[in-house]
């Protein structure tokens, strides 16, 4: 039987003892990808293999990644947890879980299966011991012993954003046929990039039928489940790094062989489709669901397969936290039919220039033609400071750009309710560690897991912390006298939240809580100084600009203080701007790159921070 057999022609069932009685599992997956292929309804994409693998397997279309970028979002996967509660929702984090905890590779293996990864990992996780019993470019199933069941992942890295800008790249798409979003500029540049994303997924499709036609040579077929996704939405501006729908949903679809249908769902059939909401915290205990596997007491998403489906979620949930090196802390809640954001740095616009984004010739164009005036309302939202909470119709508006928020109609409103209670209720239950600094997340689960600390009430009160940050973020500004007021609080996230709250409300705030705020430049806890300092020489008196600039140049040196405390400070350097920092720029470039003790993964965010200071302090202004 050729390899086309495989995608094709209905599979038999074997004979009893042929195979092992656990199905074997495959995960072909790829990156950067939202719903760009023929069989979700694309015209422009040429997905030939994939669109007739689609005839073979139940579709989803309504599946979410959790993180709009990979280490995140496969963090996400591996853990079977959401990341803002161990500590890892950040590109990229280095910590690890709660003794006890696994990745779920690992719990498969000790249950008797081959585990293998061909082989990106970028888990913001430490192995938990034995996860994959090989994990690299050469990883395959055939290394398994005869007849073991095996987990195996093949992943493609060809439709990454990096490749959409890779050059030299003669196009195979047309440019003039892709579609742009409402939220980017027609432009030459746009096109070309959309047109190379879309030549990139042609030869994603290629290595999807290489390995499928392995299988079908190996004889496993008949014997194995396979799934197909994407590990977050388009390698774009906009879609990447921002938890939208067009950042989060991605394409699934699972294919079943008929000796292992009873795995399957009830509304399991070949070339069908399901509304079902499911998202990436739900794979791991899917994965284990299929071996015949309970999910962990300790996870956090719902087997939608296997034999211990749970009854379908209402809502599924998104998030953002830093981006290289740029912080910004963002939720979502996605219904059938609406997505409600929460943005709680309101502060920041949305198109913080991350060094790496702006690789992607897109971003640069879309910047460019914002600065010139003639981008349009719905392309300058992205280069503007953010509302509190945004709410869109899916139906009526995929692109996410017409914000409901501050007049939707009553039933949009209700949903609107449910949907932000839905997110502080989640934040509560698991115990949101990204409400505290990233520096605060270490030090205090120092010696321990970020999950043990945030479920510890001593050393994180999570309720008073997530409404203090809903107070002083959310959509009615409060009062800057309660704010000021909180600023003396013994929780030091408390203090940082409500110098966010000031911040946000610019001089109006700062005007109000200038003597608090002065107070809080020596804060013994090093994120409450660097916001005061940046509200102080930003919005305050002339008098307070050296101070505030020499409290962020003092934390801004790693080698005193800590990486994280270093890009918070040099963040809010950026935003002081040019003007008032090029006096410093001196002291700027004297600053230490980095040192020896910072995780190799994280690296590279410091120099970024000062290269984009020194040149905006060595333009002329």
């Amino acid at each position: 039987m050729n390899r086309r057999a495989f995608l094709s022609a209905s599979a038999a069932p074997l004979l009893s003892g042929q195979q092992p009685k656990k199905p074997n599992i495959l995960w072909v997956t790829c990156e950067d990808m939202s719903l760009n292929l023929g069989c979700y309804g694309d015209k422009n994409a040429a997905s030939p293999t994939i669109d007739l693998f689609a005839k073979r397997c139940l579709s989803y279309r309504n599946a979410w990644s959790c993180a709009p970028v990979c280490a995140p979002a496969r963090t996400t996967i591996i853990s079977g947890m959401y990341p803002p509660s161990t500590g890892s929702e950040h590109m990229r984090s280095d910590t690890h879980l709660a003794p006890g905890q696994k990745m779920f590779p690992q719990i498969l293996r000790e249950a008797g299966y081959y585990t293998s990864n061909n082989s990106k990992e970028d888990y913001n996780l430490a192995h938990t011991g034995k996860v994959w019993d090989d994990s690299s470019d050469k990883a395959h199933w055939r290394k398994r012993n005869p007849n073991q069941p095996f987990f195996s992942v093949f992943n493609y890295l060809i439709t990454h954003e990096s490749q959409i800008r890779k050059v030299p790249h003669q196009l195979r798409h047309d440019p003039r046929e892709v579609r742009i979003p409402a939220y980017l500029p027609d432009t030459p540049e746009v096109r070309h990039d959309w047109a190379q994303y879309y030549d990139n997924i042609n030869t994603m499709d290629g290595m999807v039928k290489k390995t499928l036609g392995e299988l079908e040579a190996d004889g496993l077929k008949d014997s194995t489940i396979v799934f197909f996704y994407s590990d977050h939405g388009a390698g774009m501006p906009r879609s990447k790094r921002f938890p939208y729908n067009s950042g989060l949903q991605v394409p699934m679809m699972v294919h079943f062989p008929e000796q292992y249908k009873h795995l399957a769902p009830k509304d399991y059939q070949p070339g069908g489709w399901t509304d079902r909401l499911v998202s990436f915290v739900d794979l791991a205990p899917t994965a284990l669901s299929l071996a015949g596997l309970r999910k962990m007491d300790y996870h956090q998403g719902h087997a939608f397969l296997g034999s211990e489906i749970a009854p379908a979620q209402n809502y599924v949930f998104g998030f953002r936290g830093r981006m290289d090196e740029r912080i910004d802390m963002i939720r979502s809640v996605r219904s059938q039919r609406y997505i409600y954001i929460r943005n709680y740095m309101p502060h920041r616009i949305y198109g913080q220039h991350i060094d790496y984004m702006f690789e992607m010739p897109t971003t640069r164009k879309w910047k460019e033609v914002f600065d010139s005036g003639k981008a349009t309302d719905a392309q300058s939202h992205f280069w503007k400071t953010k509302p509190a909470e945004e709410f869109y119709d899916l139906e009526k508006d995929p692109d996410e750009v017409n914000n409901l928020a501050f007049r939707p109609n009553a039933i949009e409103r209700s949903e609107m309710n449910r949907m932000r209670a839905e997110q502080t209720s989640l934040a509560v239950r698991i115990r949101d560690v990204g409400f505290l600094p990233e520096h605060e997340i270490h030090a205090r689960s120092k010696g321990d897991a970020p999950y043990t600390m945030g479920h510890d009430q001593q050393r994180f009160q999570a309720t008073r912390v997530i409404n203090t940050a809903e107070l002083a973020t959310g959509p009615t500004l409060t009062e800057p006298e309660v704010l000021r007021t909180s600023l003396g609080d013994s929780d030091s996230a408390v203090r940082y939240w409500s110098a966010i709250g000031l911040l946000r409300q610019g001089r109006a705030g700062v005007e109000k809580a200038q003597a608090e705020l002065r107070g809080v430049l020596t804060d013994t806890a090093p994120n409450v100084r660097i916001i005061a300092a940046e509200a102080l020489a930003r919005y305050g008196e002339e008098t307070d600009l050296k101070p505030s600039i020499e409290t962020l140049l003092k934390d801004a040196d790693a080698t005193k203080g800590d990486l994280y405390i270093a890009i918070a400070a040099l963040n809010s350097l950026t935003e002081i701007g040019a003007v008032k920092i090029k006096p410093y720029r001196d002291q700027i470039a004297a600053l230490p790159a980095g040192h020896a003790k910072i995780p190799k993964r994280l690296d590279g965010y410091i120099p970024r921070l000062l290269e984009y200071l020194l040149a905006i302090t060595a333009a002329k202004l």
